[in-house]
């Protein structure tokens, strides 16, 4: 099979899943052609895995003469495809206006049936050297829009294009699989998004709590990008306090860098809060053995990586009851509502004030990390939508 992966700008999990898809595919056999901007191929090196990495000029913006050089190029680059799959709304957006009107041409025996065709397939015309069917559209929606504005208009505007270009829409969570099933997608499904398995940490706890600073204080760790979508001002507003008895004051490390940086160091610094930001790390796994409990705070997520590697390595977990998380969690971890820093806080303070019910958490999430799928089930998953949207031509 011909298989072509759509995929706008990305520094995260989504090109990560990209590239262990395309890992997956070409060790089964299939030829791969990831389309996207040159940063994707210069990050996830697209190309030492086996695939043919062609680029088109994705920003992460609407951008009228680059969105058209864009559908130009994905629909040159795919014209061979026997499916494309598109990662992220607006690649998802710009792969359904590259592959509209597109068929592509199949060797077949006999003309087409006469006898009835099902609701909702095309029947495939006569062309001159076979038939023509047109180009299956899969699309993973891996995020969820959480901005307003013309933004959000505009982002509107695309998730109606992807719902009613794309045969097949696989989403992250519920709610966004609610969402295009409203605008009237045709086929919605889960996606499977698995980690990959952590590595071992190379410090003990100790170590990291000493280069932390962290004393014999609680250390509750959030792993993010510090960007609007992680709600790391109801982080900020928990970890003010006040804190609840004789016990050391939390110190709430956050692993991540992106926009807010600098927001956050000011907010932190004039108030004096318990908060160290870190940074980029490379040795997440280090920091994940020495934390207490492991906190996401976000207004959104789908499927986490960083939440899956945490409970495949058994730490504590406390959550915003938002998107894909609950379903991820199924039970393993606290959820607190979005936005509630009161209730974030009486969380943070039950488990790192209670060694039982710690050692709890980190028992459920390690039953729960050993559930979760892995690489070999995510490939065999989108090769059994392939086959469904090429049946459905």
């Amino acid at each position: 099979m011909r298989v072509a992966f759509v995929l706008g700008t990305t520094s995260g999990g989504t090109g990560r899943h990209v590239r262990m898809l395309v890992e997956g595919l070409i060790r089964r056999g299939h030829r791969v052609v990831v389309v996207g901007p040159g940063s994707v191929e210069e990050q996830f090196s697209f190309g030492e895995a086996g695939a043919r990495f062609m680029e088109a000029p994705m920003s992460d913006r609407p951008h009228p003469v680059n969105d058209l050089r864009a559908v130009r190029a994905i629909r040159r680059v795919t014209k061979d495809a026997d499916v494309v799959h598109a990662h992220g709304l607006r690649a998802g957006a710009l792969a359904g206006l590259g592959l509209w009107g597109r068929s592509r041409r199949r060797t077949v025996v006999g003309g087409p049936s006469r006898g009835p065709v099902p609701s909702g397939v095309s029947r495939p015309v006569p062309g001159r050297f076979g038939m023509r069917t047109r180009v299956p559209l899969v699309v993973t929606l891996h995020n969820a829009l959480t901005a307003g504005g013309l933004i959000g208009v505009v982002y509107g505007g695309l998730e109606r294009v992807v719902a009613r270009r794309a045969d097949q829409v696989l989403v992250v969570s519920p709610d966004l699989g609610e969402r295009m099933r409203a605008l009237g997608a045709r086929e919605v499904g889960p996606a499977v998004v698995p980690a990959p398995v952590p590595r071992a940490a190379r410090r003990s706890p100790q170590e990291v709590r000493a280069e932390l600073g962290a004393g014999r204080r609680p250390i509750v760790l959030t792993v993010a990008r510090l960007a609007q979508q992680k709600g790391l001002e109801t982080l900020l507003d928990a970890a003010r306090g006040p804190w609840a008895g004789e016990g050391e004051t939390p110190l709430f490390a956050v692993a991540g860098d992106g926009p807010l940086l600098g927001d956050l160091r000011r907010r932190i610094e004039a108030e004096a809060l318990p908060v160290v930001l870190l940074g980029n790390r490379d040795d997440v796994p280090d920091l994940l053995a020495a934390a207490t409990v492991v906190v996401w705070a976000s207004r959104w997520e789908g499927q986490p990586l960083s939440l899956s590697e945490t409970l495949m390595v058994g730490r504590p977990v406390i959550a915003t009851a938002v998107g894909g998380v609950p379903d991820l969690l199924a039970g393993a971890g606290i959820l607190v509502p979005y936005g509630d820093a009161a209730a974030l806080r009486a969380a943070v303070q039950d488990v790192v004030g209670d060694g039982a019910e710690a050692a709890r958490l980190a028992a459920a999430a390690a039953r729960r990390g050993a559930e979760l799928p892995d690489a070999d089930e995510a490939v065999q998953s989108v090769l059994n939508v392939y086959g469904q949207s090429r049946h459905h031509e």
